[in-house]
């Protein structure tokens, strides 16, 4: 099994083609975000996505925006959904992730929502992978255990960070509710979270090691059932990203790290980290 890399579209401000260059360049094998809501827009990524080589993951977003509108119910969400996973299509994701749900609903409104929305992306061929995401359906362990146990079919994107936050803890101090999800995951969001926050400053930083531990163990623990459901290869994507994850000083706001940075050496990393796994495990 082989480690596939993808940069995220998230904070990124410039050219789709110079989205790519960096990629290309930094050993990436894809892209991950949101598909354009123009036609020519879309053209464009697919013509720049097949120019460099490049895999593309989709991500949808449903109920407005990452924080979801709370007068918006199931049937909304999945009208978001059909259109994102309509334009998607036309650039020929490896998947999409989806942002969706509320954690709000009660859960049978979120089954019944993760339900429509796998049949919505089976009528456009589209394999499906729900995010694990702080005010969505799957905004704790706990719940998405429950959820997995009901509808063992569902895949999950698995972003670890966010729980941190929920719970006010690592996860690997909840390891066998990890350990129950697991071999649902079909994607991984590489970030760090820590007991207060959804993303550490650094996480190459001595002071974060213990959190970037926890995240491996659980990471380490997908990787492993990946390989024995005969998964070819494994898909991360390293998600540092802006809108008050990444930390900044104050007065000036000026940021105390490099994304782009943090996001390669997370690559680097992780790829070392999997390969290491891999090797010990033959």
């Amino acid at each position: 099994m082989k480690l596939q890399c993808f940069k995220t579209m998230w904070g990124f401000e410039g050219d789709f083609e110079t989205a790519c260059l960096e990629a290309k360049a930094a050993g990436f094998d894809g892209i991950e975000g949101a598909a354009p809501t123009s036609p020519e827009e879309r053209r464009y990524w697919k013509a720049c996505l097949e120019k460099h080589g490049l895999l593309y993951i989709a991500e949808a977003v449903t109920g407005g925006d990452y924080v979801p509108r709370r007068d918006m119910d199931a049937e909304e969400h999945l009208k978001d959904l059909k259109e994102i996973l309509r334009r998607s299509a036309e650039l020929a994701p490896l998947f999409v992730t989806c942002i969706g749900g509320v954690d709000a609903w009660y859960e049978e409104e979120s089954l019944h929502f993760f339900k429509e929305a796998m049949k919505a992306a089976a009528h456009y061929n589209l394999e499906i992978s729900f995010e694990t995401h702080r005010s969505r359906s799957l905004f704790n362990p706990w719940v998405t255990r429950r959820i997995v146990q009901k509808l063992p079919q569902i895949a999950l994107t698995a972003d670890i960070s966010h729980w941190c936050v929920v719970c006010e803890r690592q996860m690997d101090t909840e390891f066998e509710t990890i350990e129950a999800i697991a071999s649902n995951v079909r994607h991984i969001h590489a970030r760090v979270g820590y007991d207060q926050g959804p993303q550490v400053p650094h996480p190459a930083a001595p002071e974060y090691a213990d959190a970037l531990k926890a995240h491996q163990q659980c990471w380490e623990c997908i990787w492993r059932l990946q390989r024995d459901r005969g998964f070819e290869m494994s898909t991360i994507t390293p998600e540092f990203g802006p809108d008050g994850y990444l930390h900044t000083l104050p007065f000036t706001q000026a940021p105390v790290a490099d994304l782009w940075e943090i996001n390669c050496w997370m690559a680097r990393t992780e790829t070392e980290h999997f390969n290491d796994i891999m090797k010990d495990a033959s």
